[in-house]
């Protein structure tokens, strides 16, 4: 019997990410998680990949007890599947698969999709084959448990969700051995469209001029934008989280999206109340102790703390731009309050810096630590030592862009190049707790399909501000109505290929008027940020998801 609103008897969604924090797609799934699992219950099966093995991990609680016939199955049929809970609100049913098992038939695989699909593998690197083969023994799976249930109850309906190129073979792989199965194909990102970016070409002023397969040749990466264009072409239904993503599905992939599905939250990641006051002081003081401890300063509490965060996609998320209003802030002097500004960004990471563990164990256990008298550290504005330090573009643009550090700056910057576990080594802080120490964001994307840094900011309270290539960016101008300013909690700044430097002004004079602003100026900004996001809750978007499960079965048909 089905439950209120539920169009299909089962669903199962591939990603790559599923119980594997990588990026934003696992925010997407992870704060989805707990709505759609009030709908569908254990109906709904997350497929991710086994990538511990016997290591412990901490986001799959498993449990040998789960769909026990299904592993049975799976077992004969040669798929090494581990079953249990995703630990996240909801605890949805996860089934991890290993995918080792098919790499002698990898050759027979990339021919079967070529002659069936149109997918070239033969340019494939790096990490092709081993989301091929995953997304491969995924679509395997989720066959399989289609088939038992389809054994004990006649005919039931089934879609299969795979998110990303990644998981394309999933999609592939049911369209032609479980037909019976509905699917929809999801990018949250197109290949084409993120490699012209990093490749720092200009998307949006020649956009119309650009193919998809020829961009795909020309910046190597034919394979996954083959992989990607047939799950697309293919799928029962075509969803993206933004009309930005939507305008590169149509011009890269031939394919317009049939539904939208932009990105929620789930307020039960928040914090609020008391709990978020204490996370909070606990939080700045951390940073501004580690701030004083590699510049000899003496950043008090009542200093600013602003941050930008994201996945190591320079241009993609406008870190230059970051740091270069920075810069002209600091050039212009006549800062009347410290501003400690924040970079989080996952680098490739070697350890703890040890002469900072040192000096931060001198700290006082209450307060925010003075070090005053102490030298300035060498690299005065990093937590971790890097492998790649001299070659990081982070570090180099930092280094090249003259910011200037030491006890006497009004402006600090510190970068924090590694992920935000609570277990780091010098911040030992999640990332939600982090996040709760800024009290202004700013995320100046060039390319972004959706944006949920922002969204988490003013989940928070915090107010921020994106631009106009964000799809949040666009979903507030949409929601609000006129062009919003960060009075309304979050302040979107109009880009483009042109105005680069526009850009670097209007975000540094907005940091300094947040620097101006009183204590009720930001209270206000903060309830706004707040109010706007209960607008981007989960249970408001996730019938979107169910508009394309209906679809998808009735394409399928």
């Amino acid at each position: 019997m089905k439950r209120p609103n539920k169009p299909t008897d089962y669903v199962f969604q591939v990603s790559w990410e599923v119980c594997n924090k990588v990026g934003g797609i696992y925010t997407v799934l992870s704060t989805q998680a707990k709505v759609l699992e009030n709908i569908y219950g254990d109906d709904l099966i997350f497929i991710g990949p086994d990538l511990h093995g016997e290591e412990e991990n901490p986001l799959f609680l498993a449990d040998e007890t789960i769909l026990s016939p299904i592993k049975k199955l799976a077992d004969e049929e040669g798929i090494p599947v581990r079953f249990g809970r995703w630990n996240v609100p909801g605890n949805p049913i996860v089934a991890l698969v290993e995918y080792d098992n098919l790499r002698p038939q990898r050759d027979e695989i990339y021919k079967e999709m070529w002659e069936s699909f149109g997918v070239d593998s033969l340019h494939s690197y790096g990490d092709y084959d081993d989301s091929c083969l995953f997304g491969w023994q995924a679509g395997r799976l989720a066959a399989l448990a289609y088939g038992y249930y389809a054994g004990k109850n006649n005919q039931p309906t089934a879609v299969l969700q795979a998110h990303e190129w990644m998981s394309a073979f999933a999609l592939l792989h049911v369209k032609k051995h479980e037909p019976r199965m509905a699917t929809v194909f999801t990018t949250h990102a197109t290949t084409v469209g993120r490699s012209i970016t990093t490749n720092d070409k200009p998307l949006y002023t020649y956009f119309s001029g650009y193919d998809g397969d020829q961009m795909a040749a020309e910046l190597n990466v034919q394979s996954k934008h083959s992989a990607e264009k047939a799950a697309a072409l293919h799928a029962d239904c075509m969803t993206t989280v933004s009309e930005l993503t939507d305008r590169e599905c149509s011009q890269f992939l031939g394919r317009q999206s049939d539904i939208l599905l932009p990105n929620g939250f789930d307020p039960s990641f928040s914090y609020k109340g008391v709990e978020l006051q204490v996370i909070r002081r606990r939080a700045r003081k951390r940073l501004l102790t580690i701030c004083n401890a590699l510049n000899g300063s003496n950043l008090t509490e009542h200093a600013m703390i602003i941050s930008t965060s994201g996945r190591n996609d320079f241009r993609c998320k406008g870190f230059d731009l970051f740091i270069n209003a920075l810069k002209r802030l600091q050039d212009n002097n006549g800062l009347e309050r410290d501003i400690l500004a924040v970079i989080a960004v996952p680098c490739w990471v070697k350890q703890a810096r040890p002469d900072l563990l040192e000096r931060l164990a001198k700290r006082p256990a209450i307060k925010v630590m003075d070090a005053t008298g102490m030298p300035v550290m060498e690299a005065p504005f990093i937590t971790h030592e890097l492998y790649n330090y001299h070659e990081e573009r982070l570090v180099r643009t930092i280094l090249d862009s003259g910011l200037r550090f030491g006890p006497d700056e009004k402006l600090h910057l510190l970068l924090i190049p590694t992920y935000l576990d609570g277990n780091d080594g010098v911040v030992n802080l999640p990332y939600y707790d982090f996040l709760t120490a800024s009290d202004y964001c700013v995320y100046p994307s060039y390319y972004e399909p959706w944006g949920y840094t922002p969204l988490e900011s003013i989940a928070f309270g915090i107010p921020c501000l994106t631009t106009s290539l964000s799809g949040f960016g666009q979903w507030v101008s949409t929601t609000i109505g006129h062009q919003p300013l960060i009075s309304d909690g979050v302040a979107v700044l109009p880009r483009n290929d042109e105005n680069y430097w526009e850009c670097v002004e209007e975000i540094a004079a907005s940091i300094r008027g947040m620097s101006m602003m009183s204590a009720s100026d930001w209270r206000a900004f903060s309830d706004a940020a707040r109010k706007l996001s209960d607008g981007a809750k989960w249970k408001d978007f996730i019938n979107n998801y169910l508009r394309a499960y209906t679809l998808a079965l009735k394409n399928d048909n």
